[in-house]
């Protein structure tokens, strides 16, 4: 009688009609053992089977990227470049987990590069293996959290096949510095699911569901920090459970709340510390600022079914005569629309608004409301929250294969997903191409964005930069490098105030022996970016131009703004040298050294001021000691005289 009672007042949990209430299992039921370990009505060796056989399909379809090399986007910063990974040792550790990089603070993340680097140092092959393995590994747990969710193995077929196929998610899998996503959603998606099994344990289980729910949490925030979204997700769980909305929910989650403020709060002075969040060239006011998030919504929500166009880097729109383009302030006209629109067919239908409220709560930080970065849209940034969308397709194709619905509505959604699917299988695979190089990767962002990417002209210019040293043959060298010029100048070109380029485009001068062109295109981008390392470069030029005092102001300023730049120490006690201030030169030399002691021009120049101090001995030492580092230019006559 009170089922009945329960039926009649309507109280039917997750949107399910009173005809189909029978068929679905209670989502609060307890189980013997481990809660939710036959969910869907199927054994655990079936469910087994299934995440293999999705996991087997996603491996299959991006395995391409493990002959992937490493690219120049943020893979030189974390990976090829970072002394961090290189010390495994007690203190190697310590700096792992006390150091930010490049701005951000995801310290388990680097742990995995350096336990990489200390097999294989840098070989690509073993760190796409894992990110491949890791990506792999997030598409089961997706399976696992929807079967947990719902009860449904079609559903989780669904779900997990879309997230693990979703070109959307190419970036996080074949980008190795994308590994943070891979680890955050790991243990983002494991603390769902033990949140599940908490809620279904028995009372004397309770605890250590709990618990291993806080460390994989932790675990979760110290991969990447986006991570702080968690405590309301698991509030919005709690809804889709029907547990009573009371104040004892939030102070259960006290500790989830506590440690998401302590990482934000260590995430965002990292941010500001490394200027992430003052990083755009055009500010944008409050306005602007909505109407670009709202973009950034839209284009996320239309990517996840029809992922199109994609690119590395989606930079932000021109603001010509200090306005937007129109469909720009058209999109927050779109998002109402699109909410009131959710309200008022979906608010009933409990899988739907968990869908749509978990995409929402896991995108909202990344919709440059707050601005992060310099692109608009980041495909990264779709890894956790996508799971919401796909859960919604997911479910409503779960709805097809029940009972009462036709034989040929079933067909028609089966060959529509199977071909979908297939699609997804083709645009992943060859987007898994794009990422095999720095030089395959910008080529695609220019032939995406040619009109709008002064980074990827710039990135690949570099690149041809790099190339035209080390080329052997004259012409391929002389091709590269005329290659590179002319890509810079295109960066400046759509961006007249893009340091880096300039910074090329002056050393590209400086090695043809266009000093004056050099001097200019370094002047600029001193104009523009006052630091220590452009006056140096600056001060290099006026050097070659006869210009050496003009070059010591320039060098004084570099040393002022960084006492710790070896270079400059090193070019500054040169000309110090060569102008006979001995004392000067040497206090610089010795600096230079001590930052640097593996550099044998050092040694040999300061040896002469050693000389000049009458201590033959220390400047045969130096002298020796250049040598012994490949020190192929020793004056001879000088070096035979300080045997003597």
């Amino acid at each position: 009688m009170s089922g009945k009672k329960h039926i009649r007042e309507g109280k039917i949990p997750n949107g399910e009609t009173p005809q189909k209430l029978s068929k679905q299992p209670s989502g609060t039921a307890v189980s013997a053992g481990v809660p939710g370990m036959n969910g869907g009505g199927i054994s655990k060796s079936a469910h087994a089977l299934i995440a293999a056989g999705i996991g087997l399909v996603v491996w299959l379809v991006l395995q391409v990227c493990l002959g992937n090399r490493f690219t120049d986007w943020d893979d030189a910063g974390y990976i090829v470049n970072n002394p961090l990974i290189r010390d495994i040792s007690a203190t190697g550790l310590k700096r792992i987990f006390l150091e930010p990089v490049m701005g951000n603070y995801h310290p388990l993340t680097i742990l995995s590069y350096a336990l990489e680097y200390s097999l294989v140092e840098l070989e690509p092959w073993l760190y796409h293996f894992d990110s491949l393995l890791l990506h792999v590994l997030v598409t089961i747990s997706v399976y696992w959290f929807v079967i947990l969710l719902t009860k449904r193995p079609a559903a989780a077929v669904i779900t997990a096949l879309l997230f693990g196929l979703s070109p959307m998610h190419v970036e996080s899998a074949a980008w190795v510095a994308g590994r943070k996503d891979l680890f955050c959603a790991l243990f983002y998606i494991g603390a769902c699911c033990t949140y599940m099994y908490y809620l279904r344990a028995a009372d004397g289980k309770k605890r250590k569901w709990f618990i291993a729910g806080i460390i994989l949490f932790l675990f979760a925030l110290l991969s990447k920090p986006v991570a702080v979204t968690l405590p309301v997700v698991l509030l919005l769980i709690d809804r889709f459970e029907k547990r009573t909305w009371k104040v004892s929910l939030l102070i259960e989650k006290i500790p989830h709340f506590v440690l998401a403020l302590i990482a934000g709060i260590i995430s965002v002075k990292i941010q500001q510390g490394g200027g992430a969040m003052d990083a755009h060239k055009v500010h944008y006011n409050f306005i602007e600022r909505v109407a670009l998030g709202c973009y950034a919504l839209l284009t996320y929500l239309w990517k996840a079914l029809i992922p199109a166009h994609l690119c590395n880097f989606y930079p932000y729109p021109p603001n010509v005569n200090g306005r937007l383009p129109y469909i720009y302030y058209l999109a927050p006209l779109l998002v109402i629309v699109a909410i009131f629109a959710a309200w008022k067919y979906c608010r009933k239908n409990g899988m739907v608004v968990f869908g749509l409220l978990f995409f929402l709560v896991t995108i909202i930080l990344v919709l440059q409301f707050i601005p992060v970065g310099d692109a608009i849209v980041a495909e990264r940034y779709s890894y956790i929250p996508y799971i919401g969308l796909f859960l919604i397709v997911g479910w409503l194709v779960a709805r097809c294969f029940e009972s009462g619905v036709k034989k040929q509505w079933r067909d028609m959604v089966t060959g529509s997903i199977v071909v979908y699917l297939a699609c997804l299988c083709y645009v992943s695979h060859e987007r898994c191409k794009v990422w095999y190089d720095a030089t395959t990767l910008w080529t695609d962002e220019i032939a995406k964005e040619p009109a709008n990417a002064p980074v990827a002209y710039n990135n690949l210019g570099f690149i041809y930069f790099t190339k035209s040293n080390t080329a052997a043959d004259p012409a391929a060298r002389q091709a590269a490098r005329d290659s590179a010029f002319y890509l810079m100048q295109k960066a400046v070109e759509l961006d007249p105030a893009f340091v880096n380029a300039y910074q090329g485009l002056g050393m590209i001068a400086y090695m043809r022996g266009d000093f004056a062109s050099s001097a200019g295109y370094f002047r600029t981008a001193v104009r523009l970016a006052p630091t220590a390392e452009n006056h140096g470069d600056y001060a290099n030029v006026l050097i070659q131009e006869g210009k050496a005092d003009s070059a010591l102001l320039e060098y004084n300023t570099a040393v002022s703004l960084n006492p710790e730049l070896y270079v400059v120490r090193l070019n500054r006690g040169k000309l110090f040298k060569n102008t006979n201030r001995w004392e000067e030169a040497f206090i610089d030399l010795n600096k230079a050294v001590a930052l640097n002691p593996s550099v044998a021009e050092t040694y040999y120049l300061r040896s002469y001021c050693f000389a000049q101090r009458g201590d033959k001995v220390a400047a045969l030492q130096d002298v020796e000691k250049a040598l012994s580092l490949g020190y192929t230019q020793v004056d001879n006559n000088y070096y035979q005289g300080l045997k003597q």
